[in-house]
């Protein structure tokens, strides 16, 4: 059994956090590029400009990419193999998350859900974490972290389809989630599609798939050409840049789908920002 330090996890995820704060993932730049290069719009073009140069002085300076540092939310994959010494995982990476936020300036954004009060006198700094585990064979711990900000969560939306919507189905509700975002969710945008499972599985699997690079090409062939589909249709509604116009609104789509039950078919859409702070790390 390996034995990995209660430290040295808060350690590493404090460091993930700090340095995804400040620094665009080299997919998200190169993707935003691309989309400036052919982009049609002027207007668009500009704006897809400022948001590298913006991201260029946010690195250079290591200042927050955004006002809104988002959400600290994590997949963790747990070894079966391994543990941690010295106290929870669980903990370990709440206080890496607290210290990071604090030390690192990036706003504390967890509040309660009806008076609005912020919880980093009673929970932490924004805390509690947003953590998904799950147990794998190994004695490694892999660790995903993104920031999600208010934005883009409040235009992602869930439902269940009935079955004979299929593909053409899945299809309308993300462009209707899409469309009726419009400019909020700051694009240009990625997006994340989970299909099937349950309610609440779809809803998880489109938040992960957006962690996946921007133009990595989905293992699943069907899901694939699916992915394409939907990106020129998305595409189409000429949202453009920060909602000013233009024929690049979305940088990607990412589906994860699951087995579902006979009588039903869960769709989840789940949008990031132009802005996707995600990081990986494996222990």
């Amino acid at each position: 059994m390996r034995e990995i330090e209660f430290d040295e996890v808060v350690k590493a995820v404090k460091n993930l956090i700090s340095y995804s704060g400040s620094n665009l993932p080299q997919d998200s730049v190169d993707a935003i590029k691309k989309a400036m290069e052919e982009e049609k719009s002027p207007v668009a073009q500009e704006v897809l400009r400022q948001i590298l140069e913006n991201a260029d002085i946010a690195s250079s300076e290591s200042r927050p990419l955004c006002q809104d540092t988002g959400l600290a939310v994590f997949f963790v994959k747990v070894g079966e193999d391994m543990k941690i010494k010295g106290g929870l995982l669980r903990d370990a990476i709440n206080k890496g998350t607290a210290e990071a936020y604090e030390e690192s300036y990036l706003r504390a954004s967890t509040c309660h859900p009806f008076t609005r009060a912020n919880l980093k006198e009673t929970e932490g700094y924004n805390l509690p974490a947003i953590i998904h585990f799950d147990l794998v064979a190994g004695d490694k711990l892999d660790i995903e972290y993104a920031a999600k900000g208010g934005g883009s969560e409040n235009v992602s939306r869930a439902t269940v389809l009935p079955p004979a919507a299929g593909k053409e189905g899945v299809i309308q509700f993300v462009k209707d989630t899409v469309s009726n975002g419009g400019g909020n969710p700051c694009p240009p945008l990625t997006v994340g599609v989970g299909i099937g499972g349950t309610f609440e599985r779809a809803a998880i699997s489109s938040k992960h798939a957006l962690f996946r690079d921007i133009g990595s090409v989905n293992s699943d062939p069907e899901m694939a050409e699916l992915e394409g589909v939907i990106l020129e249709e998305l595409n189409r509604l000429g949202i453009g840049a920060m909602g000013m116009g233009g024929t690049k609104t979305v940088l990607g789509v990412h589906i994860e789908s699951n087995p579902c039950h006979i009588a039903s078919l869960p769709v989840s859409v789940n949008i990031q920002c132009h802005s996707s702070r995600h990081s990986h790390i494996t222990i």
